[in-house]
């Protein structure tokens, strides 16, 4: 696959690599250059594992705020 840099150093990514990496709008992606090769890596978005954590609803804000934290420590490196 190629892209051609614009000139203003822009790219496209292509749809397969975008698809693979499941890049949408507005994601951010880091640059790395290793042992002589360039890594492109999406940045992670960790707060998306919280989805579902808190439930809506009446509810007690005490113990969300105990559940997230505890679910943050259980799945964060």
């Amino acid at each position: 696959m190629k892209s051609k840099i614009t000139d203003k150093f822009q790219i496209t990514i292509p749809k397969e690599i975008r698809e693979r990496l499941k890049l949408s709008r507005n994601d951010v992606i880091e640059w790395k250059y290793e042992r002589g090769l360039v890594v492109v890596e999406p940045v992670d978005k960790p707060f998306l594992s919280l989805k579902g954590v808190v439930k809506i609803g009446k509810g007690d804000i005490k113990s969300d705020i105990k559940k997230a934290r505890k679910h943050i420590a259980k799945n964060v490196k």
